[in-house]
């Protein structure tokens, strides 16, 4: 092959990978705000969702992992950074829960479930690939109101209180 065709080549690689990434990125962008309150529907606090049932129903919570963040270098003293997998049955519930002291990130692998947040004047519905971040001033519950499982993933800075159950919502 000639060096200008190699040149061709080369650009048209790079043009490709180019277009390769802004899709990406675009995609990205997409997702990152999915699984959120529009921007539109975000009310004070107390002036969205009304406060839902306050005991699990039909949720199988495993903690997956957990690391004592004391004994990292962070060295950031009572938090676990915790994993949980959680399984919610059609009809199943995800208690009304405040995230005040308990930052998250919920990834949604499979199913679609709703959000009732205390922020939002709308439900906020969640599909497989969204990720709902669950940040200070978050107080929300789940429903499945669908007819097949869902699947969650919860990554939290969980307290470590003598008191708090390890399953906390």
């Amino acid at each position: 092959m000639s060096i200008k065709s190699q040149q061709r080549v080369s650009i048209w690689h790079q043009c490709a990978l180019a277009g390769m990434l802004a899709v990406a990125m675009s995609a990205m962008a997409t997702a990152a705000s999915a699984g959120e309150c529009p921007l539109d529907k975000k009310v004070a606090d107390g002036q969205g969702q009304k406060p839902g049932p306050s005991t699990p129903t039909g949720v199988t919570d495993t903690v997956r992992a957990s690391t004592d963040l004391s004994k990292e270098p962070l060295a950031l003293k009572g938090r676990l950074l915790r994993l949980r997998e959680l399984d919610v049955a059609p009809g199943g519930i995800v208690p009304w829960h405040s995230h005040q002291n308990r930052p998250a990130q919920i990834y949604v692998v499979s199913g679609e479930i709703v959000e009732y947040a205390s922020n939002c004047a709308l439900p906020i519905v969640h599909k497989a690939g969204d990720v709902a971040p669950e940040r200070n001033g978050t107080q929300h519950w789940w429903k499945n109101e669908g007819t097949v499982p869902v699947v969650l993933i919860s990554v939290d800075l969980f307290p470590v209180e003598a008191k708090m159950d390890p399953h906390t919502m």
